[in-house]
């Protein structure tokens, strides 16, 4: 599972996430991609299951870039303790995702190939996203 090596700071803030997505906004390394729709914090494990999904549909052909990259920490308290005596312990790692962030790109198979595997990851986030193609291709 994806999560960094080292970080500066072992626990982060909340954060809220407004607007949409500055950067990685258009295909760059791929023809096919997944856009998302709408913001929300995406798991590891999340970005797993759809990374899993797309090459099991795909068959080994192709190639697949992941875009995104789960670096924030949340943290956790343990069930059945009281408020207070401070912040839990680091559990999971996320990626915030703001709209128009493309999350997988995709090269190498069909475009019917291509849209089912990116139909099928797109079910294991917690997001709605978006099939895109680079307009060259379509």
């Amino acid at each position: 599972m994806l999560q960094p090596n080292r970080t500066k700071y072992r626990k982060a803030f909340k954060g809220r996430i407004h607007g949409n997505a500055k950067g990685a906004t258009s295909l760059n390394f791929g023809a096919f991609g997944l856009k998302a729709m709408e913001p929300e914090r995406v798991s590891a494990r999340q970005l797993e299951a759809a990374r899993r999904a797309i090459v099991r549909h795909m068959k080994r052909q192709g190639k697949m870039w992941i875009r995104v990259f789960p670096d924030v920490p949340v943290s956790k308290k343990p069930t059945e303790v009281r408020m207070g005596k401070g912040k839990g312990t680091p559990e999971l790692w996320v990626v915030r995702v703001k709209p128009g962030r493309i999350l997988f790109e995709l090269d190498g198979v069909s475009p019917a190939v291509a849209k089912e595997a990116c139909e099928l990851g797109a079910a294991k986030l917690p997001i709605a996203c978006k099939f895109i193609v680079r307009p060259t291709e379509a």
